[in-house]
């Protein structure tokens, strides 16, 4: 069996062709480098050197296998030094999901970050609702989740990384735009397309304990899934809406917003990963987001994850 010591050793006195000058190379003495080469050519069964006590030459035989033994050497230290990477987090590849609302601001710029702090880590996206990631997540099928709501549910964890406001969005033609700022009882009896509470269950369940708590009843005139369907909407004057501050990123025509006058008028996105299993790229895309997320002066959950409750 060839081992890779006898490698340097031939090549070593290949690129010298002096047994003294290779063994001061290697930091040897003469014997053993001697009887290296005499293994190696043993297990090749091939003459590679042609040695006298003035002169050393190679083969044909080692003229040929000088050119194999070197790029063999070559992939070995770039397999040691990418597994050395891989242990420090410095490449992988992570498949990633995301909401719809957080791909329009948020999620960009961490891919945007990732690709100049991580730029050897591959990121796979996935536009899934928060309900899909964690099944993805607790079957092995995403590595890191953006979700909206935290389930306590082991072995997952979770980091807040964005609380976005809740705004209001108006037709430009709506007498509500003269207001800087709007209060919920000024929905009370006005058209409102709503989240749907199956599809849009983060955000129906928000924005309808916010008018349970305030005793105010709109007028719901739509139930929609998606935010920019809801923009959508408001555009054509259907009716109102309370939606994420990061919506404005749409930028959609005839629109105006206002910020909604409610302290508990706010939306959470949390960082999800299981805790078993961490890879170094994980962590280290994790520990980037944290150290973003703390940046940006993302204060503390003021909620406790919700229970899963049982089937």
């Amino acid at each position: 069996m060839i081992e890779l010591n006898q490698l340097r050793c031939f090549v070593a006195v290949a690129e010298e062709l002096h047994f003294g000058r290779a063994a001061k190379r290697l930091f040897m003495t003469q014997p053993p480098l001697s009887r290296q080469i005499q293994l190696l050519e043993h297990a090749l069964g091939a003459r590679l050197l042609e040695r006298t006590n003035r002169h050393v030459s190679l083969t044909a035989s080692g003229k040929t296998f000088l050119r194999d033994a070197k790029l063999i050497l070559e992939f070995t230290g770039q397999a040691q030094e990418t597994v050395k990477r891989v242990e420090k987090g410095e490449i992988g590849r992570l498949t990633l999901g995301f909401t719809a609302v957080s791909g329009y601001w948020q999620i960009p710029q961490i891919i945007a970050l990732a690709a100049k702090e991580l730029p050897e880590i591959t990121l796979v996206m996935k536009e899934m609702v928060s309900s899909a990631q964690l099944q993805a997540l607790a079957a092995r099928t995403l590595d890191i989740g953006f979700v909206r709501q935290p389930v306590a549910l082991f072995p997952l964890a979770y980091h807040c990384v964005l609380r976005e406001p809740l705004c209001v969005a108006l037709p430009a033609s709506s007498a509500l735009t003269a207001k800087p700022r709007i209060r919920l009882r000024d929905f009370a009896g006005q058209p409102f397309i709503m989240y749907s509470a199956s599809e849009g269950k983060y955000f129906y369940d928000c924005i309808a304990g916010l008018f349970a708590q305030a005793n105010v009843v709109p007028h719901y005139v739509q139930h929609c899934s998606q935010t920019h369907t809801i923009l959508g909407l408001v555009r054509a004057s259907v009716g109102l809406a309370i939606v994420p501050e990061s919506a404005r990123q749409l930028a959609f025509p005839g629109i105006e917003f206002r910020p909604l006058s409610h302290p508990d008028a706010f939306a959470e996105i949390h960082m999800a990963w299981r805790q078993d299993g961490e890879t170094p790229a994980l962590l280290a895309f994790r520990q980037m987001v944290t150290a973003h997320s703390a940046a940006q002066n993302i204060p503390a959950p003021r909620r406790k994850p919700r229970a899963q409750k049982s089937a």
